[in-house]
């Protein structure tokens, strides 16, 4: 049987590059086919709200921005205890939210095994639905990224 993969894009695009996670599974929706096995969530902020949708997911695929003291546009591939004290310095409620759904399903025995995929922003403040050009350059790239988690994913 095959295990579940979710990928699962967070944010709000409402403010410009923090809707990265969103504007990259709408394109993967739109531009992939996917085996069955495979779930494209738009999370936007939903944060502990999805603990039903993320628990039915073997391996989770989160899809987001990340302040990690890099450059705007650089990419982070975080997993396993990398991912709390990543997640909590962004300071975003989503984030933190998400970090909760994801103790919660732990606590209930349905973590699924995560890795987040995120893209250092450039602006999170300004109310503007369109992503700043150095962050809209990285969805391909990025997407490339996801699409590599899920093969190596199913070749196991």
């Amino acid at each position: 049987m095959s295990e579940q993969i979710m990928v699962l894009g967070v944010g709000n695009i409402l403010y410009s590059d923090d809707g990265f996670g969103i504007r990259v599974v709408e394109r993967l929706e739109s531009e992939h086919r996917f085996p069955n096995n495979v779930t494209i969530v738009d999370g936007g902020v939903l944060g502990v709200n999805l603990l039903g949708v993320i628990s039915g997911a073997d391996r989770l695929i989160v899809v987001d921005t990340i302040l990690n003291r890099g450059k705007p546009g650089d990419i982070h591939r975080l997993e396993g205890d990398e991912i709390p004290n990543r997640i909590l310095g962004k300071n975003s409620m989503h984030q933190v939210d998400l970090l909760e759904a994801l103790s919660l399903c732990r606590l209930i025995g349905k973590a699924p095994k995560t890795v987040i995929i995120g893209v250092e922003p450039q602006d999170i403040e300004t109310l503007n639905p369109e992503l700043t050009p150095t962050i809209a350059k990285q969805i391909d790239t990025v997407i490339e990224l996801i699409l590599r988690e899920i093969e190596l994913i199913c070749l196991k």
